[in-house]
């Protein structure tokens, strides 16, 4: 008996639960970075997955080393990235 069913906004919905996913990481004091090779199919292959599941997005998960530097990236100012037309 096939159970076929259809499931629509199938990306918009992983992309949400992707993004819930990478808060809760934040949250616990792990870091993360997406990843998102092109083409995804050869996880199918390497993880010996069904032909019918995809891959969306990479997730390395892991501390951070110490210290942890971030770069100190300014905002442009909003007149230089937009015009405005009257």
């Amino acid at each position: 008996m096939d159970l076929k069913k259809n499931n629509y906004y199938v990306n918009e919905s992983v992309g949400i639960a992707c993004g819930m996913l990478i808060s809760a990481i934040h949250n616990a004091g792990l870091v993360t970075l997406t990843h998102t090779p092109s083409p995804m199919n050869f996880l199918t292959k390497v993880l010996n997955r069904p032909e019918n599941e995809r891959a969306f997005l990479l997730l390395p998960v892991g501390y951070a080393k110490q210290p942890a530097y971030v770069p100190d990236i300014e905002r442009k100012a909003l007149e230089a990235v937009a015009v405005f037309y009257d």
